[in-house]
C-alpha cells in the first residue's frame, strides 16, 4: 500500500496547496480518500485524473468534498475528449441524503457504504468508526492484507480511537489545535496531545499530523507530540509518501 498526501489543511487551502485529500495505491488500483478544496489541481502532479478508480468520503464538510464537483466535471470533459464511457464510483454515507445524492453526476455514481460493515474497494478493506464531529463523520481503518492505515477524519478525542487504531502501521490524524487548546469546543477537533495519546496507547508505528491549523508555529505541533509519543512523526505536507 502506498499513501501520498495531496492536501493537508483544515478549513481552506493556503497558497499552492489543498485541504484534505490522500491518494491510496496498490497493484495499479488508485483510490482518493476525501477530495477537499484545491485537491484536483494538486492531484494531477501525481496521477492522471482518469486513472482514479474510486473515491471514498468521510463526511460532507467542504474542506473534505469541495473538489468533488470539480472532479465530476473533469471526468465529464475527458469522457468527450477520450470517447470514454467510464463511471467513477464515489463512496459516501447516507446520513446526509442531499449531499450523498450529489455524488452522482453524468460520469460518477454515489455508492452508499454501511459503516457497521466492512467495505472492500479494490485491494483495500475498510472498517469505520463514527467520530465526534458536528455532522456524521467516519474514521477509517484501511488494510491491504499486508499493512494497516487509520485515518481519523475530523473528530474531537474519543476513547474508541484506541482499540480502532490498535497496532496500525500508520495513523493519519487531524491536528487542528495546539496542546493547550481544547479542540472539542471548537467544532469537534483534536489537539496535539490528543493525537499523541491515541498513537501511544494504540501502539502505532508512525504518526502523521494533518488537517493543520492556519495559525501558530506548526513545527510546535510535532515538538508537543514528541513529549508523549516515541514513534516516527511527520507533519503532513504535499507529496509526503508512505509505502509498505
Amino acid at each position: 500500500m502506498k499513501i501520498t498526501v495531496i492536501g493537508y489543511w483544515g478549513a481552506y487551502p493556503e497558497a499552492e496547496s489543498a485541504t484534505t485529500c490522500y491518494l491510496l495505491e496498490k497493484d495499479g488500483f488508485s483510490c482518493l480518500l476525501d477530495c477537499g478544496s484545491g485537491a484536483l489541481s494538486r492531484l494531477q502532479n501525481y496521477i492522471d485524473i482518469m486513472e482514479i478508480d474510486a473515491v471514498l468520503i468521510s463526511h460532507y464538510h467542504q474542506d473534505h468534498i469541495a473538489d468533488i464537483g470539480v472532479l465530476q466535471y473533469s471526468w465529464l470533459v475527458q469522457s468527450y475528449l477520450r470517447d470514454s464511457k467510464q463511471i467513477l464510483p464515489i463512496y459516501g454515507h447516507e446520513e446526509d441524503k442531499a449531499s450523498f445524492q450529489k455524488l452522482t453526476h453524468q460520469c460518477t455514481k454515489g455508492i452508499a457504504y454501511d459503516p457497521t460493515k466492512e467495505l472492500q474497494i479494490g485491494p483495500f478493506h475498510i472498517n469505520f468508526l463514527k467520530t465526534a464531529h458536528p455532522v456524521p463523520c467516519y474514521a477509517m481503518r484501511v488494510s491491504d492484507g499486508v499493512s494497516t492505515m487509520v485515518y481519523t477524519a475530523d473528530s474531537s478525542y474519543i476513547e474508541d480511537f484506541i482499540p480502532f487504531t490498535k497496532d496500525a502501521d500508520l495513523l493519519i490524524t487531524e491536528c487542528s489545535f495546539y496542546e493547550n487548546q481544547d479542540g472539542s469546543v471548537a467544532g469537534g477537533h483534536m489537539n496535539s496531545k490528543d493525537c499523541a495519546t491515541i498513537a501511544r496507547n494504540a501502539n502505532v508505528k508512525e504518526l502523521w499530523l494533518s488537517h493543520l491549523p492556519h495559525f501558530g508555529d506548526r513545527k510546535e505541533l510535532k515538538i508537543q507530540v514528541e513529549k508523549y509519543y516515541n514513534g516516527k512523526i511527520e507533519l503532513a505536507r504535499e507529496a509526503l509518501t508512505w509505502e509498505k
